[in-house]
């Protein structure tokens, strides 16, 4: 989440038109509290029963995880771009993402 931060300028165009949702089965207060610590700009969801998860098959196969995984949407609701997994350690996994919301917002 540090990398989304400290590249929020520049792949979320600091919010402007692009929101950024962060679920996790953490709990609210867990997510609060760390959220405030770190100064993450993006919204935390919390999801301990794993529905949103299981719905968009996000959870490892043959363990009881979830796998990172970034979807981008469009303004018209539809998902354009799939990561998965998202691999927050590659520097090409950002570039495709900066890539991937610019095209669905359309500039």
């Amino acid at each position: 989440m540090e990398a989304y931060r400290d590249q929020y300028a520049t792949i979320f165009k600091n919010g402007q038109g692009v929101k950024v949702l962060a679920i996790s089965a953490d709990s609210r207060e867990t997510q609060q509290a760390w959220a405030a610590e770190k100064s993450f700009p993006v919204t935390f969801l919390s999801d301990p029963e794993a529905v949103a998860g299981k719905l968009y098959d996000t959870k490892y196969p043959l363990v009881s995880a979830m796998r990172r995984v970034v979807f981008v949407i469009g303004p018209d609701g539809r998902v354009t771009h799939i990561m998965r997994p998202f691999r927050e350690l590659s520097a090409d996994a950002y570039t495709e993402l900066g890539e991937a919301v610019k095209k669905a917002s359309g500039s």
